[in-house]
Order: structure tokens, then sequence, then C-alpha cells
């Protein structure tokens, strides 16, 4: 059977670490890092994780606000929040949760954000930055995602990577980092081309498209790395874009749905926005 990728144990040892730094740093400075969280509207899921995110900055050492507005805002009120954090020395990382309610321009909003604010890694700048290769803060899943993989030393370097998924939040950013990373990569989508045949040469395979179960064994190729960065929600029950059960006995690694990628995320939020701090603050 695979290794198991374990996000929960890896994010708890970052967290630890995170707040030890944090400590260390309010020491020496009298400062700490600062973030902001927008909630616009009363989505079930994204008060459940912004909820997380409160507490993983609390836990930290970390000042944080979350600023809950009614789902009835326009893009001006939104606009006028991320001003005033953006001009805020107290606060060193920006998020603003999606999806916004209807109506609001979430294109004008998460660009307003000032890119060194930006612990999300979604404004053109550090997009721009990740593209050729350059230090900047990255979209957390994905950074999460070479974090894990890094930690358990595997070796990306003249590797086949295929990733699954072509968004702007998982699928190219992932792509960028693991050509960094000095992978050959190939990105997939709904219009490739006997899809199965091409990620079944992959060494290293990113499954992101939002589709239960989607990956099965004919799509993975013995020894791969499987990472799931899927998560949905079948008969009440989490899954991800993998069929885990097929495959587990195929591959050498790969992360479980829930508790592989999914913990990683907010870890990797806070790292961000420890590393926005250290920036802004020039430490």
């Amino acid at each position: 059977m695979a290794v198991i990728l374990d996000g929960k144990m890896l994010s708890a040892k970052f967290r630890e670490n995170l707040k030890k730094e944090t400590a260390e740093l309010k020491s020496k400075t009298g400062k700490m890092p600062g973030i902001a969280v927008i909630l616009a509207g009363d989505d079930p899921a994204s008060s459940v994780y912004v909820n997380s995110k409160e507490k993983a900055a609390v836990e930290a050492g970390f000042y944080s606000v979350v600023e809950r507005i009614s789902a009835d805002v326009t893009t001006e009120d939104v606009l006028a929040l991320v001003n005033k954090y953006n001009s805020d020395d107290k606060i060193h990382g920006i998020l603003v949760q999606l999806p916004l309610p209807k109506g609001c321009d979430e294109k004008t909003i998460l660009r307003a954000i000032k890119a060194e604010k930006d612990v999300d890694g979604f404004h053109p700048y550090n997009v721009g930055l990740l593209n050729i290769g350059e230090d900047c803060l990255m979209p957390c899943t994905p950074y999460g995602v070479m974090n894990m993989m890094a930690d358990y030393g595997i070796e990306l370097a003249g590797k086949n990577a295929v990733v699954i998924g072509r968004s702007n939040i998982v699928g190219k950013p992932v792509a960028a980092m693991l050509t960094k990373a000095n992978a050959t990569v190939t990105i997939c989508h709904s219009k490739t081309k006997d899809l199965a045949a091409v990620c079944a040469n992959a060494d290293i395979l990113v499954a992101a498209i939002g589709k239960p179960k989607f990956v099965t064994k004919e799509f993975v190729r013995d020894g791969a790395v499987v990472i799931d960065v899927g998560i949905n929600r079948v008969d009440g029950k989490l899954c991800g874009d993998v069929d885990f059960e097929a495959i587990k006995d195929k591959c050498s690694y790969i992360t479980p749905v829930p508790g592989g990628v999914g913990p990683m995320t907010i870890t990797t939020l806070m790292q961000n926005t420890l590393k926005a701090f250290k920036m802004i603050e020039k430490l």
C-alpha cells in the first residue's frame, strides 16, 4: 500500500513552528503579524472556513480581524473595507472570502488588495512573479501541496508531472510551482484527448477538477505519486477526485480526503501572513 501523505499531522507541525517563530519575532520587535478576513453573506461553507482561519490565526499568535458583512453589499462597500486594511499598519495580510455575493465585482476587489498583503496569492502581480519563477506570495492550496511533497522528501526534478485542471486557484499555480521545481509539466483539462493515457505517464499526478472519484486505476502508473486536491460530498460523505480505494495499492504516495491537502491550505495561509509580515516590516 502507498505511503499516506498525512496533511493533518504536517499541518500541526508547521503551525507549531509558526507559533514559535511568531513569538520570537514579537519578543524582538514588539510587533506581530496581522490578518484581516472579509466575509460577505452567510454561505455556510464560507462561514466554517473563515472561523477555522480565525482560530488558526489566534493560535499562531497573530492579530486577527474578521469583517462579517451582509449579502446585500455592493462592490464599493467591499472596496472600502479593502482600502481600510490596505492602509492599516497592524494588518499584513488581507483575504476576501470567495465566493462574493451576486453583483460584487470579484476581479476589481481582488486587484484592489495591495500585492504585498495578498496572502491568497491571487493578485496579478503575485501571479506574474510566480510564473516567472520569482519569490512571491503564492496561492495557499498549491503551495500547501508543494510543502507536503517537500516534507516527505518526494523528488520532483526531472519527473513527469500531470495536473488535471487549469483553474487559477489550483491547476495553473501548481503547474508553475512544479515547473520551478524542475519537473516536466503537462496541464490537462476537459478538451484533453486520451486523458487517462496522458495521466498514466505521470510520475506525479495532481487531480484538481471537482469530480468525485474521477481518477481511477487506468489513470495511474505503478509507483506514481497521487495528490488529490478535490473535495466532494457524496451521500453525506466527503471524497476526493481520486478513487482512493481503487488505486491506493498501485501508487507510492497518496493523499487521503479528508485529511490530506485540506488541512494544509489554512496552514499555508498563516505561513503567507508571516511571510508578508516579515517583508513589510523588513525583518
